[in-house]
């Protein structure tokens, strides 16, 4: 059979051979087995609702062993043969192009060099999941396959649930993932939920089809190192970035060290990860004895090189070392996968990788405590290397979060906020998200690296035209991106699908997507490009310990922009559109919308992208500016004197001495 075929042919009608478990892919970590006799047998239910009765007997068998043996059913029997990577957007089976670009970024989500967890469909993050299980996979396949421009796909939290008649003007497919009701959501109900197969974390962009690989956290982190350096009125040559986690959020800080030009040293436990960033280039060297680890800092810091550097072995370890053996830390971060804090994204000092691994589902009450332990641990480190004058920020992966409910030492004296700040509070929120700059992005469908430098060159000139007319406020930022964009390809950033990310706001987004669709039109781009971005963002999410965590009325634990953003993008153009419970702080504590558009270089594209990019940026400055943001009060009235159908209710700013003398 030809890959079309496989594709058009969904779940085989003649079961395929068993799967040997490939043991050099990176798996994910076995879960802790939390069903019940009877809710196991509901599980297996649920699993073989997919098939044929003839063939239940068979997998009733296979499944049971894959729920007791990894504590969920991946259905490994029906991973397809065939290779999964993006392939140009020609060679997918279609009746709608948008459709075939969707598939287009699926695969590239689940493509081995990009995915964390390839063979369980997690691509980061731990639990980030694309599908529960390749059952859904090859159903939602199927139906892309088959979709004209007057259908609609649903997907509840990775089960395709059907094909709708709708109208060209719809979303093409809409997302949810994880959409429980809020008391069922702390993490306890997601193990639960998610081994009976009817909720799943779809994480960021994981859920939402749009993960472009490393390079799009390698943005974020780089413009954060940039602006903590500066914040700190520091040069970064020759001063010290340490962090940890080098798999489950994609391994990006080495190499936004190296751009950013500083030492960076990134703790990992996994050697498999460590050697997958070192082979593709993200990370210089790799270490894994402490004493060879010091030397190698002080004789970077004396000679004031650029260099990544990856440690084999716990980050606890190193901040105590490190400490101890008095290297100045200048930054420091986490980004391990803490919002996954039981089932593999943290492991705890003390335990090697492998007895960590087992612990898991062997003795999960005990790995629980270990955690706790060694996120205390860490947290009395990072205070001691604080007095010392290093400056801690949290990266939004719920490092601060979980290690305040392990009672570590890390709150502030009002015992409501945390004594480090988020990243977002201190940097990206006031700097970025505010004046409307985020992490725009986009893929070239045709598959080819000259299609993708033409759109780099498209957007550097669009971004140096904004700039000579611009505003000092956003002067810098701009700067910043048009120098990431420049050095983008002489970095290799390039992991998947020919795609790239710079942080834009409305203006920019716009401008650059109207010059792309423009540039298709005339066949100098020869393909289509979907446009996207990360739900870390100025508008799409919720979340009170990221991307909202800079809002100070009280609204942070709210989710009203994340839903209104994503019901405002699909009537006003998008080709998909998701929600999601979870993100980077984890299950039950944030709200994620996103959406994916389609460029095809047709009247109606431009038309959807200027109506859907201006709300998808401005709903979320209108929502800051109402927090009195000043910087978004800035921003919201400069882009109403633009646009005169925009009309945005702006707050009065009372005097703090009339609030003082209450």
């Amino acid at each position: 059979m030809t890959f079309k075929q496989q594709i058009k042919e969904g779940i085989p009608k003649k079961l395929p051979s068993k799967r040997k478990y490939d043991t050099k892919i990176n798996h994910a970590p076995i879960r802790e087995n939390v069903l019940t006799k009877d809710e196991k047998k509901l599980a297996l239910i649920n699993s073989l609702r997919y098939f044929d009765k003839k063939h239940h007997k068979l997998l009733i068998k296979e499944f049971k062993e894959e729920l007791n043996k990894y504590g969920r059913i991946y259905m490994y029997r029906f991973r397809p043969t065939y290779k999964i990577y993006s392939r140009p957007i020609s060679q997918y089976p279609y009746k709608s192009k948008k459709a075939a670009a969707i598939m287009l970024m699926i695969q590239n989500n689940l493509d081995e060099n990009v995915a964390q967890h390839p063979h369980e469909l997690i691509t980061y993050g731990g639990n980030g999941s694309v599908f529960q299980n390749w059952a859904q996979y090859l159903i939602c396949m199927k139906y892309l396959s088959e979709m004209t421009d007057k259908q609609t796909l649903v997907i509840n939290s990775g089960h395709p649930l059907g094909l709708f008649p709708s109208n060209k003007n719809a979303p093409r497919v809409v997302v949810s993932n994880g959409m429980v009701i809020p008391n069922y959501s702390k993490k306890i109900d997601f193990e639960k939920f998610n081994s009976l197969g009817v909720t799943q974390y779809g994480q960021m962009t994981a859920g939402s089809y749009m993960y472009i690989g490393p390079q799009g956290i390698v943005h974020g982190t780089t413009i954060t190192v940039l602006n903590a350096f500066r914040k700190i009125g520091k040069n970064p040559r020759g001063k010290v970035f340490l962090t940890s986690g080098l798999g489950g959020m994609s391994g990006a800080q080495p190499k936004a060290g190296n751009i950013s030009k500083c030492i960076t040293v990134c703790a990992e436990v996994n050697l498999k990860a460590i050697q997958s960033r070192h082979s593709q280039g993200w990370v210089d060297e790799v270490i894994d004895n402490l004493d060879s680890l010091v030397e190698r800092v002080k004789n970077a810091k004396t000679n004031k090189e650029i260099v990544s550097i990856a440690f084999h072995g716990n980050i606890v370890d190193v901040w105590r070392e490190f400490y101890n053996k008095k290297i100045h830390v200048d930054i420091g971060s986490d980004q391990t996968s803490l919002h996954n804090p039981w089932s593999g994204g943290y492991y705890p000092a003390g335990l090697s990788f492998e007895k960590a691994n087992e612990m898991i589902y062997k003795n999960p009450k005990l790995f629980k405590k270990k955690v706790k332990d060694s996120l205390v641990e860490q947290a009395k480190l990072i205070n001691k290397h604080s007095k010392r004058g290093t400056y801690f920020f949290d990266y939004g992966n719920a490092f601060l979060l979980e290690a305040s409910k392990a009672n570590a030492n890390v709150m502030s004296k009002d015992g409501v906020n945390f004594k480090y700040p988020s990243y977002v509070q201190d940097i990206m929120g006031p700097m970025c998200f505010d004046y409307g700059f985020g992490p725009f992005r986009w893929v070239c469908c045709s598959g080819k690296s000259e299609d993708l430098d033409k759109t780099d060159a498209i957007a550097t000139k669009v971004l140096m035209k904004i700039m000579q007319k611009s505003p000092s406020q956003i002067k810098l930022q701009l700067k910043d991106n048009i120098n990431w964009i420049n050095q983008a390809k002489e970095n290799a950033l390039v992991v998947g699908s020919k795609a790239r990310i710079l942080y834009a706001n409305s203006e920019g987004r716009i401008e650059i997507a109207k010059a792309f669709n423009k540039a298709i039109k005339k066949k100098i781009i020869s393909a289509p490009i979907v446009l996207g971005r990360d739900h870390h963002d100025v508008s799409g999410t919720d979340s009170p310990f990221r991307e909202t965590s800079n809002i100070y009325d009280g609204s942070k634990y709210t989710a009203d922009m994340a839903i209104q953003n994503v019901i405002g993008d699909s009537f006003r153009g998008a080709t998909w559109v998701s929600i999601h419970n979870g993100g980077g702080v984890g299950w039950g504590e944030v709200i994620n919308g996103g959406f994916g558009m389609v460029l095809d270089g047709s009247k109606e594209s431009e038309d959807n992208l200027k109506s859907m990019l201006f709300w998808d940026v401005n709903n979320g400055i209108s929502r800051r500016s109402w927090a009195r943001n000043e910087g978004s009060m800035f921003e919201i009235k400069r882009a109403m004197k633009k646009e005169p159908l925009l009309k945005v209710t702006i707050p009065n700013i009372v005097d703090k001495k009339l609030i003082e003398k209450i």
